[in-house]
C-alpha cells in the first residue's frame, strides 16, 4: 500500500507530466493526445511509473516508443517545475495503458449478441 507521500508526490508528478505532455505535442508525442493515466512511485521514491494513454495516433506504439526515446528531457523538464517540492526527480519509465481499449473491447463484444 503506498504512503500518503507517494500518493502526494504520484499527483503531483501526475499533473505536471501531463501539462509537459500539452506543451511537447508535437516533438514528443508526434502530435498525438497523450494523457497521464496513472503514476506509480516506488517506495524510495526513485522510480515512477507513468501510464499513458494515447489518442488520435496510428501507431500508438511509435508514439510510446518516442516518448521513451525522450524520457531524459521530460525528466529534465519535469525537474525544473518540481525543483521545490523534491530533492530528487525520480527516473521515468512509460507504460501505455489500454484499459480504455479493452473496455471499448469488451462493451462491442456485449453489443453484438
Amino acid at each position: 500500500m503506498a504512503s500518503i507521500r507517494q500518493e502526494k508526490i504520484a499527483s503531483v508528478l501526475q499533473q505536471e507530466l501531463s501539462m509537459i505532455f500539452q506543451k511537447e505535442t508535437r516533438t514528443v508525442c508526434l502530435g498525438s493526445m497523450v494523457s497521464v493515466t496513472t503514476v506509480k512511485i516506488s517506495s524510495d521514491l526513485s522510480v515512477a511509473k507513468v501510464y499513458l494513454s494515447i489518442f488520435a495516433a496510428d501507431d500508438k506504439d511509435a508514439v510510446l516508443e518516442n516518448i521513451r526515446l525522450h524520457a531524459k528531457q521530460i525528466k529534465h523538464a519535469l525537474s525544473q517545475i518540481v525543483k521545490m517540492q523534491l530533492r530528487k526527480t525520480p527516473n521515468l519509465t512509460f507504460f501505455l495503458d489500454d484499459s480504455l481499449d479493452y473496455a471499448e473491447e469488451i462493451n462491442s463484444l456485449l453489443k453484438k449478441d
